[in-house]
């Protein structure tokens, strides 16, 4: 059966210059160490991981230096051996400029590793697996960052029909996954192995454009090497049409097996899981050999001398990759990532981290600056470009308007941020940048009603408290009116009652006086008071007792007769 007969076409996108060939006519070379590392705590989706070291601490290679915190994050690990020098606000490689944590190394040039071994995935369970790739700081490393060991997962279903690896690469300058499938093949492919295993997934399409001739033919090498090592001929490596953004997740899978995901929806329900190539060789070498994720490779490509792939530790300043290539002089930017999605960066001095799969160095011949925007005429030419089927002209009128609530009604947040409607517009709308703006609008305005959500939570829980305590005082209070109402209540009938005749008084008088002269005489008599009594006292209880000694004389005549 042809190949072609399984393709599947997708709505949209386009076909721009690629400029690939200046960067893989070399084979990946070695970045080298430098003399620091600046290493980003949070380089993934999810939450940032905690600091383990602190500074003045001396580190090895794939020591961790950062543990996982929460459902969502990835650990991070030192790039090479040295001492720690600070753990400290840095600034990261985002068009922002904003600064995070970071933990920086000097380094010692010995690049001694830390103890590590094979992991037997073959007798783990499938959680000891993830968590394992989870502390491994195994992530995403097609652009999405996102931890592996989350998507790990197959579902309510417990299997996958189909296993997708990404190799489509469809960005320009981009090739870093090129000449990863060129050289290291058999090593993708035993990641993918691990994968299929853990997803019990039925078989395994990998998805490559058809402009990467070398890629593809070493990859259907490999993969006819492990189908016949294997009991099943599970791998297939198919060539797909190259089309921008025919690299997307969806589009991709779209393209493979005919399947649309939904947006809202995971594509393990649907019996499918896309993994890109990267992702596949961290995975070999994080389960098969014991390394955590360090480095990466990165295409060097743009406004330089000699373009070329390196693979790159992280925290490696960015100028000194650019350094290698021997950019032109007259460079004016640096891109993370290609000319259609990439983030320009605030400096070249901003660390390699795991999201880093290309450095584009810019320059005004290169890329020229847009002409004027102009006026949107709804030619509609976007909409015809859009790889999601949306209608970017009405999301970036009601952006624009700050209408956010309309533009989310034209599913705002299905967009991709390709750059296909920009790049087609002939008014030279950035029609990625309203979006990006209306996104972010809407996400701070989410957060801060969060935060009223969460106040408003905290003063009516303080109301209802401060109510309760105002209703267990009330209680309290009028328990003890009440104790004093029933004590009044019987003083009153205690003085009601009427009062004793002066003969009563005088008997409970004699009465009184009685039991008070027993209990004396009762104290006097006893034994063990005697030595304390006056000589009165002791003269009184020896005529007690002589008259009780009389009495039983007495009365012993009158016992005898009645025995």
């Amino acid at each position: 059966m042809s190949v072609l007969q399984r393709l599947f076409g997708f709505h949209g996108g386009v076909k721009p210059d690629y400029h690939k060939d200046a960067s893989t006519s070399l084979p990946i070379a070695v970045a080298p160490t430098p003399t620091f590392l600046v290493i980003p705590l949070h380089q993934s989706i999810g939450g940032p991981p905690r600091p383990l070291v602190k500074a003045g601490e001396r580190v090895l290679k794939g020591q961790r230096i950062g543990g996982a915190d929460g459902n969502a994050s990835s650990a991070v690990h030192a790039s090479a051996s040295g001492t720690v020098v600070a753990v400290e606000m840095r600034l990261m490689p985002h068009t922002s400029g904003l600064s995070a944590m970071c933990v920086v190394i000097e380094t010692d040039g010995r690049d001694e590793w830390v103890a590590n071994q094979p992991f037997d995935y073959r007798s783990a369970t499938p959680t000891q697996i993830r968590d394992y790739l989870r502390d491994a700081g195994v992530v995403g490393l097609g652009g999405a960052v996102f931890p592996t060991y989350l998507k790990l997962n197959a579902g309510k279903q417990g299997k996958l029909d189909t296993l997708v690896l990404n190799g489509a690469e469809c960005e320009p300058f981009i090739t870093c996954d090129d000449v990863l499938m060129r050289e290291r093949a058999a090593a993708i492919l035993k990641g993918a192995a691990i994968m299929r295993e853990m997803l019990a997934a039925g078989k395994v399409l990998i998805g490559i454009e058809d402009n990467k001739p070398e890629a593809i033919a070493a990859m259907e090498a490999a993969a006819r090497a492990a189908n016949a090592a294997a009991a099943d001929a599970a791998i297939e490596v198919v060539a797909v049409p190259t089309r921008y953004p025919a690299g997307g997740a969806k589009k991709l899978i779209r393209v493979l097996t005919g399947i649309e995901v939904p947006h809202g929806e995971r594509s393990t329900d649907y019996g499918v899981q896309c993994f890109n190539v990267g992702t596949a060789y961290a995975i070999h070498e994080a389960i098969e050999l014991g390394r955590p994720l360090i480095s990466r490779i990165v295409t060097v490509a743009g406004n330089v001398k000699q373009a070329r792939n390196y693979e790159v530790l992280f925290g490696t300043p960015m100028q000194d990759l650019i350094a290698l290539c021997d950019k032109l002089p007259d460079s004016d930017r640096v891109i993370m990532g290609g000319p259609m999605m990439g983030l320009l960066m605030p400096g070249e001095d901003v660390p390699v981290v795991k999201a880093t799969n290309c450095v584009l160095v810019g320059s005004k011949k290169l890329f020229p600056p847009p002409p004027p925007e102009m006026p949107c005429i709804r030619c509609g030419e976007c909409a015809k470009a859009c790889p999601a089927d949306l209608q970017p002209f009405e999301m970036y009128w009601f952006s624009r308007a700050k209408i956010f609530g309309k533009a989310q009604e034209y599913n705002l947040f299905d967009c991709i941020e390709c750059g296909c409607c920009a790049y087609v517009c002939p008014s030279r709308i950035p029609l990625v940048d309203y979006y990006r703006f209306a996104k972010s609008e809407i996400w701070a305005r989410e957060v801060e009603k969060e935060a009223a959500d969460v106040a408003r939570e905290r003063y009516e829980f303080r109301l209802l408290r401060e109510e309760r305590e105002k209703q267990e005082k009330a209680a309290k209070l009028a328990a003890k009116t009440a104790a004093g109402r029933e004590k009044a209540a019987a003083a009153v009938a205690e003085a009601a009652k009427p009062a004793a005749t002066p003969e009563e008084e005088a008997k409970k008088a004699l009465i009184a006086a009685a039991l008070e002269r027993a209990r004396a005489e009762k104290s006097l008599v006893h034994p063990e008071n005697t030595a304390d009594l006056t000589p009165e006292q002791q003269a009184e209880v020896s005529a007690i007792e002589a008259r009780r000694a009389e009495i039983r004389e007495m009365a012993k005549p009158q016992l005898r007769q009645d025995d």
